[in-house]
C-alpha cells in the first residue's frame, strides 16, 4: 500500500506541475533573406528566445513564402501569420498617414537619417498610427533611408532625361514624384527590378542603396541621383489576438524589445547598409551624380503639390494628418 500511495502521489505531483512549451510565432515578408529586415527579425528572434527563456520563437518565412507585399498587413490581420513586416506604399490608400512619413523632401528638421525616423516614427505610432492597422498590434516602425533614382542608361545629370523614361515604382506617393519629374511610373515587384531592367521593361527605379545590393542590380544600372528623394516607412505588427493571447509577462517583454530604442537601432542598421550599399554600386561602376541645389529647390517646388494634397487628403477624412506631419517633422 505504501509503494501504491507513493505512486499515487507522484501521478498527483506531475499532473498538477505547470507545462512548459515553446510557442513558435511564424513571422511573414517579402523581402529575401539577405535583406535588413530579414536579418532584423532573426537577431529580434534570437532576443526574444532568449529573454523569454526558449517560451518565444520565431520561424520566418521570407521571400513572400506567405504572400506577396500587397498581403502581408492582412496574413497578419487575419492570423495565418503571427507577424508581418508591413510596406505601407505597398497597398496605396490603405495607410493613408503612415505614408505621410514617405513624403518627398519632407524630413525631420534633425536629419533623414534612418535611426531618427525609425524611432520618432515609433514613438508616434500609438497616438497616429494603430487606427490604421487594426486587427493587429503595431510592434515598431521603420523608416528607410529617402530612396534614389537609379537608371540604366540616361545620365541623369540634366533632369529633364526623365520625361519620357519609365521608372519602377511602390506606392501612390512615389507614383506621384515620378511622374512630377515627366516620367512614366510602372508597378513593378521588388523582386522582379532586376529583370525588368535588364529586359528594358523599364529604365529605372526607386530603391534606397541597400535594396540595390540586395536585390543584386547594379549590373544593370549605370547611374544614381543623391540625396534621395522620398522614404519608405514599414510596420512590424503582431495579430491582436496572437497578442492578447499571450501572458502578461510576454507581453511586456515583446513590447519591452520593440521599444522605440530597438526602433531606432534597426534604423542605425538601415544607415549602416545604405553606406555598404553605396559601396556596392560604386564598386560596380555605378556613376554617383549629385543634385545641385537649385536642381533640389526646383524638385522640391514641383513636389509641393503631393505634400499638400497627401496631407489634405487625410484631415478632410477626419484624422489628424497636419498634426501628425508636424509632429513627425519637428
Amino acid at each position: 500500500m505504501t509503494f501504491m500511495r507513493s505512486l499515487c502521489v507522484a501521478a498527483l505531483a506531475l499532473a498538477a506541475a505547470p507545462a512548459t512549451y515553446a510557442q513558435t510565432l511564424k513571422a511573414t515578408t517579402f523581402l529575401p533573406p539577405n535583406h535588413v529586415f530579414s536579418q532584423m527579425l532573426m537577431q529580434w528572434g534570437q532576443e526574444l528566445e532568449a529573454k523569454s527563456n526558449g517560451a518565444l520563437k520565431i520561424e520566418l518565412f521570407p521571400s513572400s513564402q506567405l504572400g506577396p507585399a500587397p498581403r502581408q498587413f492582412d496574413l497578419a490581420r487575419t492570423g495565418a501569420a503571427d507577424i508581418a513586416v508591413v510596406l505601407g506604399g505597398a497597398t496605396p490608400g490603405r495607410f493613408p498617414m503612415t505614408e505621410l512619413a514617405g513624403l518627398p523632401l519632407t524630413f525631420p528638421s534633425t536629419g533623414s537619417e534612418s535611426a531618427i525616423t525609425s524611432r520618432r516614427l515609433t514613438e508616434l505610432a500609438p497616438d497616429y498610427l494603430a487606427e490604421e492597422f487594426k486587427g493587429t498590434h503595431i510592434l515598431m516602425m521603420a523608416v528607410t533611408p529617402p530612396l534614389k533614382l537609379h537608371l540604366a542608361s540616361k545620365d541623369p545629370s540634366d533632369l529633364s532625361v526623365f520625361k519620357g523614361l519609365r521608372i519602377r515604382y511602390a506606392g501612390t506617393i512615389w507614383q506621384q514624384v515620378i511622374e512630377a519629374m515627366g516620367a512614366s511610373p510602372v508597378p513593378v515587384g521588388p523582386a522582379e527590378t532586376g529583370d525588368a531592367l535588364s529586359k528594358r521593361v523599364v529604365d529605372g527605379t526607386a530603391f534606397p542603396f541597400e535594396a540595390t545590393e540586395s536585390f543584386d542590380l547594379a549590373p544593370v544600372l549605370k547611374y544614381s541621383i543623391e540625396p534621395g528623394l522620398a522614404s519608405a516607412a514599414f510596420a512590424i505588427v503582431i495579430n491582436q489576438k496572437t497578442y492578447d493571447g499571450l501572458s502578461p509577462d510576454l507581453r511586456k517583454l515583446l513590447d519591452d524589445i520593440s521599444d522605440p530604442d530597438h526602433a531606432e537601432a534597426v534604423g542605425r542598421t538601415l544607415d549602416e547598409n545604405e553606406a555598404e550599399g553605396r559601396a556596392y554600386m560604386t564598386d560596380a561602376g555605378v556613376q554617383m551624380v549629385q543634385l545641385s541645389d537649385a536642381q533640389l529647390s526646383d524638385l522640391k517646388e514641383e513636389f509641393a503639390p503631393i505634400v499638400d494634397a497627401q496631407v489634405k487628403a487625410v484631415d478632410d477624412a477626419g484624422r489628424p494628418g497636419s498634426a501628425f506631419l508636424a509632429a513627425y517633422t519637428k
